[in-house]
Protein backbone atom coordinates (compact mmCIF):
# COMPACT_ATOMS: atom_id res chain seq x y z
CA UNK A 1 0.00 0.00 0.00
CA UNK A 2 1.39 3.33 -1.04
CA UNK A 3 1.25 7.06 0.94
CA UNK A 4 1.32 8.84 -2.21
CA UNK A 5 -0.80 12.03 -1.74
CA UNK A 6 -2.43 12.72 -4.73
CA UNK A 7 -1.66 15.91 -6.73
CA UNK A 8 -5.03 18.10 -7.03
CA UNK A 9 -5.83 21.55 -9.05
CA UNK A 10 -7.99 24.00 -8.27
CA UNK A 11 -10.31 25.20 -9.88
CA UNK A 12 -12.81 28.48 -10.13
CA UNK A 13 -15.90 27.26 -11.42
CA UNK A 14 -18.42 30.03 -12.47
CA UNK A 15 -22.55 29.20 -12.48
CA UNK A 16 -25.64 30.35 -13.73
CA UNK A 17 -27.56 28.36 -10.84
CA UNK A 18 -26.19 27.88 -7.15
CA UNK A 19 -28.64 24.87 -6.28
CA UNK A 20 -27.33 22.97 -9.57
CA UNK A 21 -23.55 23.71 -8.30
CA UNK A 22 -23.72 21.48 -5.61
CA UNK A 23 -23.16 18.45 -8.39
CA UNK A 24 -19.96 19.75 -8.87
CA UNK A 25 -19.53 18.06 -5.66
CA UNK A 26 -19.53 14.48 -7.19
CA UNK A 27 -16.59 15.72 -9.61
CA UNK A 28 -14.24 17.05 -6.83
CA UNK A 29 -13.95 18.39 -3.45
CA UNK A 30 -15.61 21.49 -2.74
CA UNK A 31 -13.52 24.10 -0.82
CA UNK A 32 -15.72 27.68 -1.39
CA UNK A 33 -19.09 28.55 -2.72
CA UNK A 34 -19.40 32.15 -3.17
CA UNK A 35 -23.46 33.09 -3.55
CA UNK A 36 -22.95 36.54 -4.67
CA UNK A 37 -20.42 35.98 -7.01
CA UNK A 38 -22.08 33.28 -7.97
CA UNK A 39 -18.65 30.66 -8.15
CA UNK A 40 -17.41 27.32 -6.52
CA UNK A 41 -13.94 26.80 -5.79
CA UNK A 42 -13.10 23.36 -5.88
CA UNK A 43 -9.74 20.81 -6.19
CA UNK A 44 -10.09 18.18 -8.64
CA UNK A 45 -7.41 15.44 -9.19
CA UNK A 46 -4.87 16.82 -11.01
CA UNK A 47 -3.44 13.73 -13.32
CA UNK A 48 -7.38 13.94 -14.72
CA UNK A 49 -7.51 17.62 -15.06
CA UNK A 50 -8.11 17.87 -18.31
CA UNK A 51 -10.91 15.31 -18.50
CA UNK A 52 -12.61 16.89 -15.60
CA UNK A 53 -12.52 20.75 -16.84
CA UNK A 54 -14.26 19.22 -20.12
CA UNK A 55 -16.53 17.46 -18.19
CA UNK A 56 -17.30 20.54 -15.98
CA UNK A 57 -17.55 22.87 -18.99
CA UNK A 58 -20.38 20.56 -20.67
CA UNK A 59 -22.50 20.82 -17.47
CA UNK A 60 -25.70 23.29 -18.36
CA UNK A 61 -25.33 25.78 -15.66
CA UNK A 62 -21.69 26.17 -15.53
CA UNK A 63 -20.61 29.48 -17.80
CA UNK A 64 -16.66 29.31 -17.26
CA UNK A 65 -14.01 27.39 -15.66
CA UNK A 66 -10.29 28.96 -14.43
CA UNK A 67 -7.21 26.75 -13.24
CA UNK A 68 -5.58 27.68 -10.09
CA UNK A 69 -2.66 30.20 -11.30
CA UNK A 70 -0.88 29.10 -8.20
CA UNK A 71 1.69 26.38 -8.80
CA UNK A 72 3.07 29.04 -11.24
CA UNK A 73 3.11 31.83 -8.11
CA UNK A 74 6.64 32.23 -6.76
CA UNK A 75 6.85 31.18 -3.21
CA UNK A 76 10.22 31.88 -2.16
CA UNK A 77 9.94 35.56 -1.16
CA UNK A 78 13.47 35.63 1.56
CA UNK A 79 15.86 35.57 -2.25
CA UNK A 80 15.84 38.67 -3.89
CA UNK A 81 14.92 37.47 -7.11
CA UNK A 82 18.03 38.22 -10.24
Amino acid sequence: MSSEIAERLGLAVWVKDLKAARSLGRIGNIHYVSKRLKYVFMYIDGRKADQMIRRIERMHFVSRVERSLRRELATEFNQPSP
